[in-house]
């Protein structure tokens, strides 16, 4: 009896086995569509981003706040390192290269004296690095042909036939929401 449960049970295990495996083969659309279901990646941005421009209109002996005022707060002001800032940018965007800049600004005293950086985009450089390559819509035509609007102009009422429809309804009366008290 003990063997009969034995061999029933190995059977079961083996049809239950059979039919997973089956159903592994099976082409399901829908399965086939949560494969293609991708997280959703946060656009990372980190730091400032100094442009061209902006490292073009520093001036030797500018101060401390004339200089952050071009160039925005530092990502690291360092006590051991008083005379210089650093500023470093990073953004991770999906669809586009991850991309990484790096600027130290230098300064003599409480003037500024110069800036060691990496070869800086202008700032329609970098727009443009950043543009994601997906497949976008095309922009819809947002201009009406003289043929459309003489369409559109015979399909709406004038304004004379609504004025006309709208005087020969009566007018209704409301009591008023408040009681006259004067």
């Amino acid at each position: 009896m003990n063997h009969l449960r034995l061999l029933l049970a190995r059977g079961w295990t083996l049809v239950l086995a059979g039919l997973l495996a089956a159903c592994s083969t099976i082409d399901d659309p829908v399965a086939n569509a949560l494969h293609k279901v991708t997280p959703y990646r946060v656009e990372v941005v980190q730091g400032n981003f100094v442009s061209k421009e902006q490292v073009q209109a520093l001036r030797p002996g500018m101060s401390r706040n004339q200089v952050k005022d071009i160039l925005g707060t530092p990502l690291i002001a360092s006590v051991f390192h008083a005379d210089r800032w650093d500023y470093a940018f990073t953004i991770r965007r999906k669809g586009t290269a991850p991309q990484q800049r790096k600027l130290s600004v230098f300064f003599n005293k409480d003037g500024f004296e110069r800036v060691d950086a990496q070869d800086l985009p202008s700032e329609a450089e970098f727009a443009e690095r950043i543009a994601v390559p997906e497949d976008r819509k095309a922009v819809p035509r947002l201009q009406a042909t003289p043929a459309e609007l003489d369409k559109f102009r015979k399909t709406a009422p004038s304004s004379e036939s609504a004025a006309v429809t709208q005087s020969d309804q009566p007018r209704k009366n409301y009591p008023p929401l408040e009681p006259n008290t004067r």
